[in-house]
């Protein structure tokens, strides 16, 4: 090459910078690849492999005329060979070689990565205030903790269940329409459609949670057992209106107590009886039965109103009795002139009569008799018209 540059090394000849440019690409960590060896890099198709195209060589115009030539790696390509070198490969050229120690190495990083991750998962809860923990391990009840940061074994040796423990849960039995009629017998062997609701709320998790297998159901049967023995002691206008609220309590009572026996840990906080009706098919009966007890006890009302009228006023005239009584102890005679007086003046004040005072007085003129007989033919001719 050194006969193709001049003294100045100022210029060179075509052949010689093709040459110069061809010696540049065969260097290691050159930006232009490995070009083949014994060729002289510049893509002109000597006859052998030809290597990346020069972009400083200006193309034969004979090369031109064979058609495009196949290029060399892109930047990207050389990007990713250089980061699969930086994982232990690589090498000149495009080809890369793998280390399978350093990808050991890297694959204990992820495993221990994934291995913590899944311990601060597991391990660490948090329990709001309203809930409580239920703690197992291997399947079998361990612990109950409470509100906060608690710290378990990973799973699957240790895994927790929450559970609300202040919230009151609603269970309807029967309904309030009559798709769903809830039949119960009365004292009276009436029979009455019922619909209630029954609040409840966990008091015990563990219990809750391990004592019984379908926890909801037995409260169902709890208290649709605990309805049919309260309502058979009432007869059935109590159980209608006026005896509710007590067979609410009672109902209450006993649910509770055997749901103590069964270890259930539930709360009872409450029965709601919504609808208390005789079965449709009697309906209309019923209703006219209803009807008449209602005036019955109207008319029974109406009479303790008049007895209690009755015996208020007889209250009234004792006392007045009373008072006279003593006052007649004091002065009998005049009291018993007095009374007379009185006396005489209320039967005589609506009777029409003819006082004489004295003997040989010449009575007074009937004016009463003249004034009835003036009044009789005006009503009468009145009467006419």
């Amino acid at each position: 090459m050194n006969d193709k540059i001049d003294g100045s090394m100022g210029r060179r000849s075509p052949r010689g910078l093709r040459q110069f440019f061809h010696q540049i690409s065969q260097m290691a960590n050159s930006p232009w690849g490995s070009g083949p060896k014994g060729g002289d890099g510049d893509g002109s198709g000597d006859g052998k492999k030809p290597g990346p195209r020069n972009p400083w060589v200006t193309p034969d115009p004979a090369d031109q005329r064979r058609g495009p030539k196949p290029r060399g790696p892109s930047a990207l390509d050389e990007l990713l060979r250089k980061g699969r070198g930086g994982f232990g490969g690589g090498g000149s050229g495009g080809g890369s070689q793998f280390n399978f120690g350093d990808s050991a190495k890297l694959w204990k990083w992820v495993v221990l990565a994934l291995v913590v991750a899944w311990v601060l998962f597991s391990s660490f809860h948090i329990v709001p205030p309203e809930k409580e923990g239920v703690i197992t391990r291997l399947g079998s009840y361990s612990r109950t903790v409470g509100p906060g940061v608690k710290l378990t074994w990973p799973a699957p040796i240790e895994r927790i269940r929450l559970e609300d423990v202040r919230a009151i849960r609603t269970m309807a039995v029967g309904s309030p329409n009559a798709t769903d009629e809830n039949f119960v017998l009365t004292r009276d062997q009436s029979i009455v459609d019922l619909a209630y609701e029954v609040r409840w709320s966990v008091r015990d998790p563990e219990l809750f949670f391990f004592q019984l297998a379908d926890p909801e159901g037995t409260i169902r049967e709890v208290a649709e057992s605990a309805m049919r023995a309260t309502v058979a002691n009432f007869d059935l206008v109590q159980a209608i209106g006026p005896g509710r609220v007590e067979i609410e309590a009672q109902v209450q009572q006993r649910m509770q107590e055997l749901l103590n026996q069964y270890r259930a840990g539930v709360m009872i906080q409450g029965i709601a009886i919504r609808q208390v009706d005789p079965p449709s098919q009697v309906d209309e009966a019923f209703k006219e039965v209803t009807a008449a007890r209602q005036e019955r006890e109207s008319a029974i009302n109406l009479a303790r109103a008049y007895q209690q009228q009755v015996l208020e006023r007889a209250r009234g005239d004792t006392a007045a009795f009373d008072k006279i009584y003593e006052q007649y102890k004091l002065a009998p005679g005049v009291t018993r002139q007095r009374l007379y007086y009185e006396t005489m003046e209320t039967v005589l004040s609506n009777v029409d009569k003819t006082i004489v005072e004295a003997r040989g007085v010449t009575p007074y003129l009937p004016l009463n008799e003249v004034q009835k007989r003036v009044k009789a033919p005006e009503v009468t001719a009145k009467g006419g018209e």
